[in-house]
């Protein structure tokens, strides 16, 4: 907010200057409050005198600024980007999100996941397949190994795009420029790989991660590979952008009470911005915004495995909008938008759209209460009718001076829309699709409750572990305990054990340690002195025949069914937690819980690595070889109770299989020598490094292809006479 002379509210945008002459007498003390509209959203005065003179002040910007730039808006004139101002909900999808697949039937249900949205959100125009982020920096997997790692790999991916281009559904993935270091280099530069993936998905648009430009470059390549490929920048982006970029985020906009305007979309009718506040739990703000805008919606319930679901009012307000902004896409994006236009209720703002004789308000309720009385006095033409769009309704308006006092109800922080227009031009269907506002009317319900996922434990399948009287010498028993057992993970976007949080993660607590303690009884078990070797996997192979079902990387580093020589007493990694859980069967064990494995670590004396409180160069693997150890390489780094390897060589998988219905993780122990954390990466990338023994990893599982990395292994546990591990 800036203070200056009353005659003019200035503001530089792009070099040029926003002016609004206000009258002598105007504004106390001659200053009046404005902001600068370089910021996305210029947010409103007060005043509706105000609010006037900025609209007239932004109509002179946006045409200076157009004849500055040589702005003639070309790319939106092509006719592939022609679907572009009708995009107006967009999914942010986690491709392992179960809506999506399956991990039981390995299946894409494509299908039943665009039912769910038809029902509780009003439909998908697009969707954002997201992939990496927040495993990425986990193992050496670059952006784009993570699609090539999926189930089918990219010719997978490119069907679920083609099943979703077959119900009209527009697909974009994720890109992010800013990944440097510590993962896996392409052998072309990036740009290359990116556009031959778009071709081969067939993708329609890009999302860009933390990005707010792209270079022209960008464009032309892509142009060469797939003509009308959408770039959307999370970031603000720049008004001098928009003709490159024709759709954007709209992200943790802050708003006045009476509604702004996005200088983007201003700028650029045609511009599609989806609004986004992915922390809240009420999204009244963003639908406000993107209603009085012409603008979209970016639904996203599961953020990176965190649970934020909509409530039942939001839901409802967006199936009610929908309709009404895809049938009347023309007039959001037409040139015919005029912001802040007055209305008779209190707390009640409205904008005004008109093309070939229709004129549309949509209206919104800042309030908590519901209004019910006059929201609009607006010049009578003759033949002309009135509708509630909203509410699938004709209004008989009320006639006062020749003019037509328009009437009606909106829920609290709910909107409205009122149409007028002589019935010859109300278009086709138009009984129809006021039945059809009638009845998404009918279910609407304002609760604005959270919605809850229970997270669960999911029970390991049957073993062969039996509980041992005789421990044998590869394994040591540790004794039944009581424990104020102290977990402590790293703040980050796919949150804790039960995917729903009170934490902030958008905030100064990201990235920053979070503390969890809980008692713990133990019974008596025995752990695995080490971690399974290679040596000894082989050996289960051998005994048993066992062929995982999907055997995408399984033992990837192996040749001929051999481990690599010099390897044979190394950490048995690539297998998954089915592999992992077969071999324990078949050698009379199992996984250890979590609780069991860090107590096995930490000893009685919860100490912070297996050896003591510091972290010593030479009693683990810090990745000085560039690979793992021999497991038995750090004698000085056993546990209290003699256990090898329980920090920095490998992580290794505990019995903590979870899913809310949504989310699918497992819980891992111990750290690795891979740390690609170290590397440019700002705390965005997965945890990686050798880790204190009460340190937990919430590890997003998909399938088994994805499931395997080269830093991943694990060791077994057994039950100990009679007793049995509790938690």
């Amino acid at each position: 907010m800036l203070l200056i002379d009353r005659r003019e509210i200035l503001a530089m945008a792009s070099g040029l200057v926003l002016r609004a002459v206000l009258p002598p007498g105007r504004a106390a003390a001659g200053e009046i409050e404005v902001q600068n509209p370089l910021k996305p959203l210029v947010t409103a005065p007060s005043d509706p005198a105000e609010r006037a003179r900025l609209r007239e002040a932004l109509t002179q910007w946006r045409s200076d600024l157009r004849t500055k730039l040589h702005y003639d808006g070309a790319t939106y004139g092509r006719s592939e980007f022609a679907w572009v101002p009708s995009t107006y909900a967009c999914c942010f999808l986690m491709i392992w999100d179960e809506t999506i697949y399956d991990p039981d039937r390995n299946l894409f249900t494509v299908d039943e996941f665009l039912d769910h949205g038809r029902a509780e959100f009003g439909g998908y125009d697009a969707v954002v397949l997201w992939h990496a982020y927040p495993r990425i920096g986990f193992d050496e997997r670059n952006q784009f190994d993570y699609f090539r790692d999926m189930p089918g790999g990219i010719e997978g991916i490119a069907e679920v795009g083609r099943r979703f281009h077959g119900h009209g559904v527009k697909v974009f993935f994720e890109y992010r420029s800013a990944y440097k270091g510590g993962t896996r280099l392409e052998a072309s530069s990036n740009l290359e790989t990116l556009a031959e993936f778009v071709k081969a998905i067939d993708a329609d648009g890009l999302f860009l991660d933390s990005t707010d430009r792209v270079e022209p470059a960008f464009r032309a390549r892509l142009d060469a590979e797939r003509r009308g490929v959408v770039l959307e920048p999370e970031d603000a982006l720049r008004v001098e952008d928009v003709g490159e970029s024709q759709m954007s985020w709209a992200q943790l906009l802050p708003d006045s009470y009476a509604p702004g305007v996005l200088r983007n979309k201003w700028f650029e009718r045609r511009h599609m911005q989806h609004q986004i506040r992915r922390w809240d739990h009420d999204h009244t703000g963003e639908l406000h915004t993107a209603w009085m805008n012409g603008s979209g919606m970016l639904i996203w319930e599961n953020v990176f495995g965190t649970w934020v679901g909509w409530n039942a009012r939001d839901r409802s307000i967006l199936r009610s909008m929908l309709p009404i902004q895809r049938r009347y896409s023309s007039l959001f994006s037409g040139e015919q938008w005029t912001p802040w236009v007055e209305t008779e209720a209190p707390d009640v703002f409205a904008s005004l759209w008109e093309l070939d004789g229709l004129r549309l308000w949509t209206l919104i309720n800042r309030s908590g209460r519901t209004v019910d009385a006059t929201l609009l006095k607006v010049p009578h033409r003759e033949g002309a009718r009135y509708f509630d769009l909203v509410r699938g309704s004709e209004i008989e308006p009320g006639h006062q001076g020749g003019g037509a006092a328009l009437a009606g109800v909106i829920r609290p922080r709910g909107i409205g829309a009122i149409l007028t227009s002589a019935s010859t031009v109300l278009g086709d269907h138009f009984d129809e699709f006021l039945e059809n506002q009638r009845r998404m009317e009918s279910r609407a319900d304002f609760d604005v409750a959270s919605p809850i996922r229970k997270t669960a434990l999911k029970p390991p399948p049957p073993s062969s572990s039996l509980a041992q009287t005789h421990i044998p010498e590869t394994m040591v028993e540790v004794p039944p305990a009581i424990v104020n057992m102290v977990v402590v993970f790293r703040a980050r976007e796919c949150g804790f054990y039960d995917n729903q949080t009170s934490i902030s993660l958008s905030g100064p607590t990201l990235h920053k340690p979070v503390t969890f303690a809980r008692e713990v009884t133990l019974g008596r078990y025995a752990m695995d002195l080490t971690p399974v070797t290679n040596l000894q996997f082989q050996e289960f192979l051998r005994s048993s025949g066992y062929k995982p079902i999907y055997g995408e990387n399984f033992l990837k580093h192996w040749t001929n069914g051999v481990p690599p020589k010099g390897m044979e007493d190394h950490p048995v990694v690539y297998v998954d937690l089915g592999d992992a859980r077969a071999y324990a069967k078949w050698a009379g064990k199992r996984l250890p819980s979590e609780e069991e494995w860090q107590y096995a670590a930490q000893g009685q004396d919860g100490r912070r690595y297996p050896w003591g409180n510091e972290l010593i160069p030479g009693f683990c693997n810090q990745g000085e070889t560039g690979s793992t150890t021999p497991v038995t390489a750090f004698p000085d780094g056993r546990s209290p109770f003699g256990c090898w390897d329980m920090c920095g060589n490998v992580w290794e998988w505990t019995e903590s299989e979870r899913s809310d219905g949504r989310t699918h993780f497992a819980i891992l122990r111990g750290g690795c020598w891979f740390q690609s954390n170290l590397v440019g990466s700002q705390g965005w990338y997965a945890d990686s490094g050798p880790q204190p023994c009460n340190f937990a990893l919430k590890f997003l599982l998909m399938w088994s292809g994805l499931n395997r990395c080269f830093n991943l292994g694990f060791r077994c546990a057994v039950a100990v006479g009679d007793e049995g591990a509790k938690a």
